[in-house]
């Protein structure tokens, strides 16, 4: 599920008519003070983070001038909330607060309709309000057909004991936020405190909202830039990673950074799972031997070897990791041999320096296991593999061995850098990439081996030299599956002429970031 900020929810329900504090989010103290000069009045400023019990947090302040919501502003923005700090306030008008009531649109998944929770009584553990005053909270199903009536509405908020002149503008807020939730396919919509003023006024002091994943391509008007459900803001290389899964629907790929900063000494390696279930089991496996992790990766579903290409590459955008650990399911029914060729394209180009253990249990198991062996592990790196036979946990041990052996060399970030194939190569797109082929070199090829290695023979020999055997329209639809195959069969054996280029929009611009910052970079 993908969350709204604060100042966002408020937003959608101000352009539908419900009452919200006037107010405006800031990133800056000075910001913060314009905003509290241009209302005139006191103000309370309030981090935007994804947490409950903001104010036991510290991260709610009033002010009674401008130059007090500076100060408070410059006390909350860098607060650390988790792994995330807080970047943007929210300043706004004090309210005089009477009574606090809660407003909840959620999704009964058992009843399969919505569902809309009011109570009389508002504030911090609803929950337990429900159990203490159960005569104050009603619960409304909604038939999505017929839509939320505001008499209904209005019958409802009578009975938690609300007098018919606020109960008329409470029935007015929720029918509205039934709609709001409705338009932006909101999984669940709160407003809590929805609070009455000492005017009778009706005005919603908070409001979280969380859009369905599956809905969010329907609403770029909300700038959700990750269709997930995080507690903080979507890093930088979260986002990068975010936008390789987007367009590409073969197979699975979640990337989850935990940190971004490390204690020195601490034994810290990029995690690439496969599978939900093997990945949790292969992530306790080295966690119960101390390691700590930089990320939470998983390509399943059987993905194509380009998909797990830019994993690998994404997880060696992290510097100062000092250990590369994949295991994911032992029956996995993915080709395995799919995820080695993509780990082997990725490992070339990065040099990697640090210890890889790579467990690929499932299909074709024994020859992913070969291809790991031949083309990284006889060639001087320091990776090996292994297959469903071989527990987690025994992996795990031999990792932290090799990383032992290394004396805690950890990982450089490289540059990434461009080649363009040579002027006139033979060139095709293919569904994320481009694949070149320098037909100079394929006159000195011994064995056109590319043609056998070409699983899905898209390759085809003419004039001895390797071409399209189908339209360039079919292979970037898909029927180049993007298996490497070809490339590391002429890399590793014959001329190198063939070379597939992946990009991966936006991480060479983050890894000249990381270099110019300072330690962990390579030039």
């Amino acid at each position: 599920m993908a969350r709204l900020f604060e100042y966002q929810g408020k937003k959608l329900l101000r352009d539908a008519g419900i009452p919200v504090p006037e107010g405006e989010a800031v990133s800056t103290p000075e910001e913060a003070r314009r905003v509290a000069e241009r209302l005139g009045r006191p103000v309370v400023v309030k981090i935007q983070a994804w947490v409950t019990g903001r104010a036991k947090l510290g991260g709610i302040k009033f002010a009674d001038t401008p130059d007090q919501a500076a100060e408070a502003a410059r006390a909350l923005l860098g607060m650390p909330v988790g792994n995330f700090v807080v970047d943007k306030v929210l300043v706004e008008e004090k309210l005089a607060v009477r009574s606090e009531c809660f407003a909840g649109l959620v999704i009964d998944d058992a009843a399969k309709e919505p569902l809309l929770v009011f109570s009389s009584v508002g504030g911090t553990g609803v929950e337990e309000i429900a159990s203490r005053r159960p005569e104050r909270i009603v619960r409304l199903p909604v038939d999505i057909r017929e839509g939320l009536k505001e008499n209904a509405v209005y019958q409802a908020v009578l009975l938690t004991g609300l007098p018919p002149r606020t109960s008329g503008p409470l029935a007015s807020i929720l029918a509205k936020l039934y709609a709001v939730a409705r338009s932006c396919d909101a999984r669940s919509a709160e407003i809590n405190p929805l609070i009455l003023t000492g005017d009778d006024r009706a005005v919603a002091a908070d409001c979280h909202m969380v859009i369905d994943d599956y809905a969010v391509y329907r609403h770029p008007e909300l700038g959700i830039e990750i269709a997930r459900e995080f507690d903080r803001p979507p890093t930088e290389l979260e986002k990068i990673a975010y936008k390789v899964e987007e367009k590409d629907y073969r197979g699975t790929f979640y990337f989850l950074q935990m940190a971004e900063n490390f204690a020195e000494g601490d034994n810290v390696i990029g995690f690439h799972g496969a599978g939900g279930g093997g990945s949790m089991m292969s992530m306790d496996a080295v966690l119960a031997r101390g390691f700590t992790l930089a990320n939470y990766c998983d390509t399943s579903g059987n993905p194509p070897a380009s998909k797990v290409y830019r994993a690998a590459k994404i997880i060696l955008s992290q510097p100062g990791i000092r250990g590369y650990f994949a295991s994911g399911s032992g029956v996995a029914s993915q080709e395995q041999y799919h995820s080695a060729r993509g780990l082997v394209k990725a490992f070339h180009e990065e040099k990697i320096d640090i210890p890889a253990v790579i467990r690929l249990g499932g299909n074709y198991e024994e020859k992913a296991c070969e291809i790991l062996r031949a083309y990284l592990g006889d060639r001087g790196l320091k990776v090996e593999g292994y297959g469903r036979d071989d527990a987690p946990e025994k992996c795990a041990a031999r990792l932290e061995d090799m990383m032992k052996a290394a004396n805690g060399a950890s990982h450089a970030v490289r540059p990434m850098t461009e080649s363009p194939p040579p002027a006139g190569a033979y060139a095709f797109e293919t569904v994320t990439g481009r694949l070149s082929i320098d037909h100079s070199r394929c006159a000195a090829c011994r064995t056109r081996g590319c043609i056998e290695a070409c699983g899905p023979r898209i390759l085809k020999l003419e004039a001895d030299k390797p071409v399209l055997a189908i339209t360039a329209e079919d292979a970037k639809k898909g029927k180049c599956t993007e298996c490497l195959a070809c490339e590391i069969y002429c890399r590793f054996h014959e001329r190198e002429a063939i070379a597939i280029d992946l990009p991966i929009p936006g991480l060479k611009e983050y890894r000249d970031k990381i270099i110019a910052a300072g330690p962990g970079g390579r030039s």
